[in-house]
């Protein structure tokens, strides 16, 4: 990833605004390569990236008001799109993180908001009569090119990022961070062993030795807690309560999201002084 050019993650649109919110202010910047990079100060705003095989990466933008605050890549779960942030994003910026909230090509829809990336993916392989069904490995890349993209989203120089995954996501994000230079920590809410034959992630993560934050509904804490027991530098939140899969924990409708935000609050704080 490291190698790769600039012009491979370009910022091609500014969108329009939130609902609710103001019109951005933004700075539009040309590079060598001539990528356009977007600067906004709303809380809020949306823009579409090129990833390195050419797909458009819908993605929403949360600012906390400064360039040099940690930068967060917000991943969803199976079936969703970047709208399982439309909370979390927001309480996000106001506690200090920029966010950039992605659509990964195995999604739908979420609290109304459809996932582009997927249904352009969808699209890509009826043109090339792919008629293999869609498989959560297949947004590996999209990870990985929002890394890169967000490293130097919010400022002229380059800076790691923190990677936050829901579900098969979660499992991806610890994949990529075990190798990833650019990641300095992840928060996995329910990751576990989603590829099958395909990829069995406890052995990928075997020696992934950055802060890591893990948490999942109760039934679910048992099977997590085995998963990560090779990692040392980890915090498990496990709920005394039913609790909720993903990171729709955190929403305002789930009960108990408090305490799941308490213990994220104590993670991100320590990320804050990186």
């Amino acid at each position: 990833m490291k190698n790769l050019s600039l012009f491979l993650f370009c910022a091609i649109f500014l969108f329009a605004k939130c609902q609710n919110s103001q019109s951005p202010k933004t700075e539009n910047k040309k590079d060598s390569s001539g990528c356009v990079t977007f600067r906004t100060d709303t809380a809020c705003s949306q823009i579409v990236f090129q990833t390195k095989d050419s797909l458009f990466l819908k993605t929403d933008i949360y600012y906390s008001g400064k360039n040099e605050n940690p930068t967060i890549i917000l991943c969803h779960q199976a079936g969703y799109s970047r709208g399982e942030y439309v909370e979390i994003g927001k309480i996000l910026a106001k506690k200090g993180f920029n966010c950039i909230a992605i659509d990964q090509r195995s999604g739908n829809e979420v609290n109304g908001v459809k996932n582009i990336t997927a249904q352009q993916f969808l699209e890509r392989k009826k043109q090339l009569n792919d008629t293999k069904p869609v498989e959560y490995l297949d947004a590996e890349p999209d990870i990985e090119d929002a890394i890169y993209f967000g490293c130097k989203f919010f400022g002229k120089e380059k800076r790691k990022v923190i990677l936050w995954g829901s579900s098969y996501s979660a499992s991806l994000c610890l994949k990529i961070a075990a190798k990833n230079d650019d990641v300095m920590a992840v928060l996995a809410f329910s990751p576990g062993e989603y590829f099958g034959n395909k990829l069995t992630l406890k052995n990928e993560i075997k020696n992934f030795n950055k802060p890591l934050f893990v948490t999942s509904s109760k039934s679910e804490a048992a099977d997590l807690t085995k998963l990560v027991s090779d990692i040392k530098n980890k915090t498990q939140f496990i709920p005394d309560f039913e609790g909720k899969h993903g990171s729709s924990c955190l929403w305002s409708d789930t009960p108990n999201n408090e305490k799941y935000w308490k213990a994220v609050d104590e993670f991100l704080k320590k990320r804050k002084k990186h």
